[in-house]
């Protein structure tokens, strides 16, 4: 194979996801049997196969157990908004996620006391094996499962106060900003890292994902006169949601 030329299973999933973008093979059509793209391209049974994976890893096709191995529904990315925008009087969980106000969403979620691990120790500046508070939401928009959300306080920070358990008290559904300030601890900067991978099983499974499925992981931590007081980690689905930042301009 010369420079460039692309392996032959390459090729035939290419031209299987030309067909499907381009509405050839619209969506819930049965994807031809491996026999027919071994026919139609002249490829092996082994490339024929590997074409059909590459096409399942990209969640263009899924598998329907005794049925065959169809085109899936294309999802409309829809917009997952983030900024440094806190409104008057307080930011739910949801709204603390997601900063666009025309959305409207639940959430579902469970606080625990655990030992921090090594790296959310090294994000928290704290000890491994150090105590924090780590709560896990499931977000909703319109009932369909959109967000996850993993969050570590650090009992040193929280621990004995009202605002220990963030879903419970007085301030119980109000932001981690809301929150802090009711400690006398101020929030005054926010870092957020994105990055990409294959979703775990798990996350899959409660946001309604294809195993192989890339998520978008926003690692955000919260600092307050420079001490890491709250981290968390959002996981998005990658194909149906893009994010979307909005930078205030000072």
């Amino acid at each position: 194979m010369t420079f460039g030329e692309q392996p032959a299973y390459l090729r035939v999933a290419g031209d299987l996801r030309k067909k499907i973008v381009d509405g050839s093979l619209p969506p819930h059509t049965r994807l031809p049997s491996q026999a027919r793209i071994r026919e139609e391209y002249g490829v092996s049974d082994t490339v024929a196969l590997e074409a059909r994976k590459v096409l399942m890893a990209e969640g263009l096709v899924e598998g329907r157990s005794g049925s065959g191995t169809y085109v899936r529904e294309r999802p409309v990315p829809r917009r997952v908004a983030r900024s440094g925008y806190r409104p008057a009087g307080g930011a739910t969980p949801f709204r603390q996620e997601q900063s666009d106000a025309s959305v409207r969403g639940t959430w579902e979620s469970s606080s625990e006391q655990t030992g921090a691990g090594v790296v959310i120790a090294e994000r928290l500046a704290i000890q491994a094996g150090d105590r924090v508070m780590r709560t896990k939401y499931l977000f909703r928009e319109n009932g369909e499962p959109m967000m996850l959300s993993t969050s570590w306080e650090p009992l040193a920070v929280t621990g004995r106060t009202p605002v220990m358990l963030p879903e419970e008290g007085p301030l119980g559904g109000m932001g981690v900003v809301e929150r802090m300030r009711a400690i006398d601890v101020i929030v005054d900067n926010v870092t957020e890292e994105v990055g990409a991978r294959p979703g775990l099983a798990e996350e899959l499974h409660l946001l309604g994902g294809v195993p192989g499925h890339v998520v978008v992981v926003v690692q955000r931590t919260y600092f307050a006169s420079g001490r890491p007081v709250e981290t968390a980690d959002v996981v998005i689905p990658a194909d149906r949601y893009r994010v979307s930042y909005h930078l205030p301009v000072k």
